[in-house]
């Protein structure tokens, strides 16, 4: 077989159903050139690894690499980027709403001297979703846009895109510098590189999906955010802790909201309301924690219930500190919300330690 001229990375979560069609519209669209396909999957539980094997045993130039443990788009892409034999790598979605017949044109961009290349649903003949929804996606794509560009100091059409092809050697560098959490993988390269890189952008027209259900939405926005800041802070400011720190503050809504509720409605002493508000918020941070933060280590089924009872059971030890203080500071005559919110503070910041350290810890 000759030399792969690009690896093609498919970042795939089940897309059984997707993986033969886009390999066969990917062998269309390519012709004579040399290429190979590497799908990435997360142990995706309707069988895309198998489908993606059954398919290699009569295709050499298509490979899986299978993920036990670990979850998220951008990790997915580093690794099929670390596990590709050819000079070029491109990355796109697995479920057909990237146009596969514009990666020769992109392809042709890289020999002529391209450093990265992007497919842009904004420039040129190129197009963004359609149906009811295409207004309000396109008035915050061209928001988060300008975000983009303005922290990036380079100027693109599409930093959101998830379609994008780059040399070998910008890939080998940007693999350690990127962040592994989140989706917005292109952004955080041009974030870090793009003054010193030869960008080029060609247009496609992105498509509805055929098959499966899409994964992204609400969960992309707030991790984008997170990223933005964290690139205004240079760094200091890490994605995980800033998603936490908005998690966090739901929690504390939720801790005070049940604690004037128990004393307001139903009287309850201030020791046990603080003490059942503290648990509720747990309960309420542990499920968006999952949803949000860590998200490419999902809890779910039976690991999500052991996941709460662990979160539960050593965090117990910040809820009792917790109770104390702020029965104290109540007893001294401060008052319900600053004694309340001083202890779900302390709660907070105790907790952090424990999700990341403990209950979402890295495999």
């Amino acid at each position: 077989m000759t030399a792969p001229e690009i690896s093609i990375i498919l970042p795939a979560f089940n897309e059984a159903k997707n993986i033969p069609l886009i390999v066969d519209k990917i062998a269309d669209a390519m012709g004579d050139i040399a290429y190979e396909v590497i799908v990435v999957d997360d142990n995706s539980p309707d069988g895309t690894a198998g489908v993606t094997r059954a398919i290699a045993r009569d295709k050499p130039n298509v490979r899986c690499v299978r993920r036990v443990g670990r979850r998220g788009l951008s990790g997915a892409c580093i690794e099929g980027m670390m596990a590709a034999n050819a000079p070029v790598v491109a990355v796109m979605d697995a479920d057909m709403q990237h146009d596969e017949t514009r990666l020769p044109v992109m392809l042709q961009e890289i020999r002529n001297g391209a450093d990265l290349v992007i497919g842009s649903r904004y420039v040129g003949e190129g197009s963004a979703s359609t149906g009811f929804q295409k207004k309000t996606r396109a008035k915050g794509s061209e928001l988060a846009t300008a975000l983009a560009n303005r922290i990036t100091g380079k100027y693109t059409t599409d930093p959101m895109s998830g379609f994008f092809m780059m040399t070998r050697d910008l890939a080998d560098r940007a693999a350690p510098a990127i962040s592994r959490d989140g989706f917005k993988i292109l952004f955080d390269i041009v974030s870090r590189f793009g003054k010193e890189l030869t960008i080029r952008e060609v247009p496609f027209q992105f498509r509805e999906r055929i098959e499966g259900e899409s994964k992204l939405g609400f969960l992309v926005t707030v991790q984008f955010l997170g990223l933005l800041v964290s690139r205004m802070t240079g760094g200091l400011m890490p994605v995980k802790f800033l998603l936490y720190g908005i998690v966090g503050f739901t929690g504390l809504f939720v801790h005070m909201a049940t604690l004037f509720l128990l004393r307001g409605a139903f009287d309850i002493a201030f020791p046990t309301a603080q003490l059942v508000a503290t648990f509720v918020a747990m309960t309420s941070n542990f499920a968006f924690n999952n949803e949000v933060t860590f998200a490419h280590r999902k809890l779910t089924g039976w690991r999500f219930v052991t996941g709460l009872l662990t979160f539960y059971a050593v965090c117990s030890i910040g809820a009792l500190a917790n109770v104390s203080i702020s029965t104290r500071l109540f007893e001294w005559d401060w008052s319900l919300a600053v004694a309340g919110f001083a202890g779900a503070v302390m709660s907070a910041v105790f907790n952090y330690a424990v999700t990341k350290l403990v209950t979402w810890r890295d495999t």
